[in-house]
């Protein structure tokens, strides 16, 4: 079950991958489609969110920042 962290309201547009990065902040690069390549990542908005070990952070359906436990074995 995934517990939500912070709340961005990030709109999603088609052909962009969105995901959380190293900073805490929620980027997106352009997918790479038929042979062309992908794109540079952009910030999109501001999260600061804190990392922490053994979560997989990643951008919800409403558009936050929502964490789930990863499982390890």
């Amino acid at each position: 079950m995934a517990q939500k962290v912070t709340k961005v309201g990030v709109k999603r547009e088609d052909g962009f991958l969105y995901f959380i990065d190293k900073q805490g902040d929620v980027s997106r690069a352009k997918m790479a489609r038929g042979g062309k390549k992908g794109g540079k990542p952009q910030k999109v908005a501001k999260a600061g969110v804190k990392k922490e070990k053994g979560f997989l952070y990643f951008l919800d359906k409403q558009g936050d920042v929502s964490r789930a436990k990863m499982v390890r074995r």
